[in-house]
């Protein structure tokens, strides 16, 4: 029996997750769970899972979470230390890090301290301190399993193979709803078509990467520490279809891919099982009925964000957390209705030629570059801001 710690339990990846415990109920147990501000689902996961430990973003939706649960419930905090107690549950064995944006990197630095196997789907955490996180990671002996369906299909390439075997990572991208749209129609795309992705359900904010394609280069970024390869050895290929979640080029020349149905169940049960492998409820990918399977370099000039990615992962130090801050800040003024679509790139763009190159040596390093990078950005968002917003 593994104990499962999840940070962001009511997110996609969260329920998907839960979805694998409660496909193997007696492998998997539910000892602490973490939310941001939906404290009804929250509740309800507290009645069907009992976790000893619950948090919440902000004491405001904790104070939901109380009255909901009432007598009986669970140990209960918020903020950071509320992420931090979830992880660290003594009894956990396996956190599942599905927390949006930069939330989850003191909580996992706090896990990986306490010896706990990490399942990681929060790009956010090795865009900004990947030395950090991976240095940590083997000094204690910790593994770190990639839940992002593109680095764990590489892990499953992979199996073990060291870094020297590698010549290449392929990174496969659906292209996101915008893929054969020109730099003219992207001028106008609106939030509401932004949001409509072709192939995945996901959280607003990750949906918005997905048609910049910011997506694809923090995994980039995300990949160079997981793999131990530098930013020449990673490729991303345009690949409509979703079938083929990711490949790997050996020095020998072969090419190992993973193929699978798109369903995030599949690479959360893979890191909760590794190195077993567990019998599942997901179809069989039938490759008669998948027809074609196209690969297309990815457009420069319409998907600045992946250009931008790389310059930071070859700028290296702190040029990711600066990249990582900007391109939120630039999200959520789309969001809003206050920058363009292609207003998303200028913010980036901006906030890295104003940045001041640091290595990343401790966390209060990323702590600090992280506030600059997103006031320089909210600055040149509002410089940038629609006419009429």
């Amino acid at each position: 029996m593994k104990r499962v710690a999840i940070l962001g339990s009511t997110g996609s990846i969260g329920r998907s997750a839960l979805a694998v415990v409660d496909a193997h109920p007696d492998r998997l147990k539910v000892v602490s769970l973490a939310a941001g501000d939906n404290a009804a689902l929250l509740a309800e996961q507290v009645s069907r899972y009992c976790p000893d430990v619950v948090a919440m973003a902000n004491g405001a939706g904790l104070d939901r979470l109380k009255d909901l649960c009432g007598a009986g419930a669970p140990r209960m905090s918020a903020g950071t230390e509320g992420l931090v107690a979830v992880a660290t549950h003594p009894a956990a064995d396996i956190v599942i890090c599905a927390s949006a944006g930069t939330a989850g990197l003191e909580a996992v630095l706090a896990a990986i301290e306490a010896w706990k196997t990490i399942a990681l789907a929060n790009k956010e955490v090795l865009v900004m301190a990947g030395q950090l996180v991976t240095d940590a990671a083997h000094r204690r002996g910790v593994a770190i399993l990639p839940v992002d369906s593109e680095h764990n299909a590489i892990h499953q390439c992979l199996h073990g193979r060291p870094a020297s075997e590698i010549r290449r990572l392929i990174l496969t991208a659906s292209g996101g709803p915008f893929r054969d749209y020109d730099a003219a129609a992207l001028r106008l795309v609106d939030p509401d078509a932004a949001l409509r992705h072709p192939t995945w359900q996901m959280g607003r904010k990750i949906t918005i990467d997905s048609a910049t394609m910011m997506n694809k280069g923090l995994e980039v970024i995300e990949a160079r520490w997981l793999f131990g390869v530098g930013a020449d050895q990673i490729d991303v290929v345009i690949h409509p279809q979703s079938i083929v979640h990711s490949m790997v080029e050996m020095i020998d020349g072969s090419v190992l891919a993973q193929l699978g149905v798109t369903d995030m169940r599949l690479p959360i049960q893979y890191a909760c099982s590794y190195p077993e492998r567990w019998s599942g409820s997901l179809p069989s990918l039938d490759l008669t009925r998948a027809g074609r399977l196209d690969f297309l370099p990815p457009p420069d000039e319409r998907f600045p964000c992946l250009r931008l990615a790389y310059r930071a992962l070859r700028a290296g130090g702190t040029a990711p957390v600066a990249l990582n801050a900007a391109n939120e800040v630039a999200v959520e003024a789309f969001l809003d209705r206050k920058l363009g679509f292609m207003d998303i790139p200028c913010v980036i763009e901006q906030t890295l030629d104003a940045h001041t190159q640091e290595d990343v040596s401790a966390l209060n390093v990323v702590r600090r570059v992280d506030e600059w990078a997103r006031a320089h950005a909210r600055t040149v968002a509002g410089e940038l801001r629609q006419p009429g917003s």
